[in-house]
């Protein structure tokens, strides 16, 4: 597979060209260049003499010329019947709007795009060429490795109609900017889908789509069939989790599904499932979409940094949970990864704590099991101005880049403020993009600061110590496995093992732990604000 390259008529510039070839070259394709200042006689000859699958034209000098140029190139490809092949064009904003105009290349790249948007161009007609098929991988871990080193792309759509949903669907699948489409059914939708008379009309629409049927899924499924052809999937909903997610397998191809332990149940008030009863249905659900191949996220850490759990308990979910998927048979296996939760997190601290996780979760990997890891800007913490909101989306996801994302799920700037659509979903995935590409070029390590190297180390075992009370718990009750057990894990919440301060009220859990968060992290202490340990904490379980 050949592409063959030059800088165009009195045009020296090469810098873009060459970049382009670099990165063609990288990725397995055979390369002539050409230079710079070519005459377009002598681009037709090469054209003809060589015989490459794809042309790329490159020009910065002005409209009016490129025009003329171009107008005389295409007339001799045309005369000698060489344009059964693909053209691509690059230079600025003015000559790449000719460019698209003259309808003869199949990409523009004019500066607007990221080095990633080229290397994804160039896998697609590589693909094409190799005839294994024209539409990006459709499972999470094909797509995965298809777009390695950079990540997936996801983000979430529901408005209140499910005819604004479609639209806006379709224009992001178009915009080829998102892998992963992440459907978001109203609150109506999620608890009671299966049990519609339950519903209440008054609340159609409110948190997401109205989704009412499976032919509603089916059209939004469908409106993704394009452009990109993202992947698809979907909250699991509040109840009915097994079936919701046969559905989801079936009509949606689901990339995978995402399920708490602990919540959508009476402990958060999103499901009046009693939390035994919701920990039950939780793991089955786990346990049928990892029996039928569909990878599974537990979505479980970050609910409790939602409600300022101190993060030695947070980083002690993350082991309990990776624990439960790898059990319960899940082979792909999510992690997200919610940067700034609670906002009060300093981003050296921020990073001390989902690296201990990161740790955790990899240290469970073998052939059997595979994460993934999910970075994704925290939801308590986006400011309700777009500009100010612009700024913490592009700095968290600027340093998330150093746990090394596979999948980035970005959160528009105007969440604060109203739902994202089409429009601001594209611009935040470009900022966030940039964020990214910068800060691929080279992080620092933070890990040889030593005082995080130190905080992860603690937070790693005092988690721990969090997980031996669970166990504990479990030989009083005569559990054979109490990470895997419901009646433990409601326990472990009731007898507050599993605590955290925002659950104080909640009639099932004490919500009595103590926390400082002054040094930008979240601290056990005790009456005195002394940080203290889990081990004391703990000492009644221990």
């Amino acid at each position: 597979m050949k592409v063959l390259g030059a800088s165009i008529g009195s045009d020296v510039h090469t810098a873009g060209l060459l970049t382009f070839l670099r990165i063609a070259e990288e990725e397995g394709f055979q390369v002539i260049n050409l230079g710079g200042a070519v005459p377009v006689e002598r681009v037709v000859e090469a054209v003809e003499r060589e015989n490459p699958e794809v042309v790329s034209i490159s020009y910065r000098l002005g409209r009016e010329p490129l025009r003329n140029l171009l107008e005389k190139l295409f007339k001799l490809i045309d005369e000698k019947k060489l344009g059964n092949r693909k053209f691509v064009f690059g230079g600025t904003v003015e000559t790449g709007e000719v460019a698209r105009k003259s309808g003869r290349f199949h990409g523009v790249f004019d500066g607007r795009q990221e080095m990633e948007d080229v290397v994804m161009f160039l896998r697609g007609e590589k693909r094409k060429f190799q005839a294994s098929g024209v539409t990006p991988p459709q499972t999470l871990w094909e797509r995965v490795d298809y777009k390695k080193p950079y990540p997936l792309f996801r983000h979430h759509i529901g408005l209140p109609t499910l005819e604004e949903t479609i639209r806006e669907v379709e224009r992001l699948a178009d915009s080829g900017l998102l892998d992963i489409v992440s459907l978001a059914p109203d609150q109506n939708a999620q608890q009671y889908f299966f049990e519609p008379e339950k519903m209440d009309p008054d609340q159609d629409g409110a948190g997401g789509v109205p989704i009412r049927s499976v032919k509603d899924f089916r059209k939004l499924y469908e409106a993704t069939r394009r452009g990109n052809y993202p992947l698809v999937r979907c909250y699991s909903g509040t109840r009915n989790l097994v079936r919701m997610a046969k559905l989801l397998k079936d009509v949606i191809n689901n990339a995978w599904a995402a399920v708490p332990i602990f919540w959508y149940s009476e402990l958060d008030r999103r499901s009046e499932r009693p939390l035994r009863e919701a920990i039950a249905e939780n793991l089955q659900a786990i346990r049928w979409n990892a029996q039928n191949g569909v990878p599974v996220e537990i979505n479980d850490a970050h609910q409790w940094g939602l409600r300022f759990a101190h993060d030695s308990l947070v980083v002690a979910d993350v082991y309990m949970i990776t624990y439960i998927a790898k059990s319960l048979g899940v082979k792909h296996y999510v992690q997200q990864y919610m940067l700034m939760t609670p906002h009060f997190l300093s981003p050296k601290y921020d990073i001390a704590k989902n690296v201990a996780m990161k740790e955790i979760v990899e240290s469970f990997e073998d052939e059997s099991f595979r994460s993934y890891t999910m970075i994704r800007a925290g939801l308590l913490s986006m400011p309700a101005d777009g500009y100010m909101a612009m700024g913490q989306l592009v700095s968290e996801m600027f340093y998330g880049e150093y746990l090394k994302p596979d999948i980035v799920h970005v959160v528009a700037y105007s969440e604060a403020m109203e739902r994202a659509r089409s429009k601001e979903i594209v611009e935040s995935v470009k900022m966030v993009k940039r964020a990214l590409s910068i800060a691929r070029a080279g992080m620092p390590d933070f890990l040889s600061d030593p005082e995080i190297r130190a905080r992860v180390n603690w937070l790693k075992d005092e988690a721990m110590i969090v997980i031996e009370a669970v166990r504990n718990l479990g030989k009083e009750m005569n559990s054979e496995d109490p990470l895997l057990d419901p009646e433990v894990l409601e326990r472990a919440v009731r007898v507050g093992i599993l605590d955290a301060v925002g659950l104080a009220g909640s009639g099932v859990a004490p919500g009595k732990v103590r926390i400082d968060f002054s040094k930008g992290r979240i601290d056990l202490v005790d009456e005195s604000g002394k940080i203290i340990s889990e081990r004391k904490r703990l000492r009644d379980f221990l």
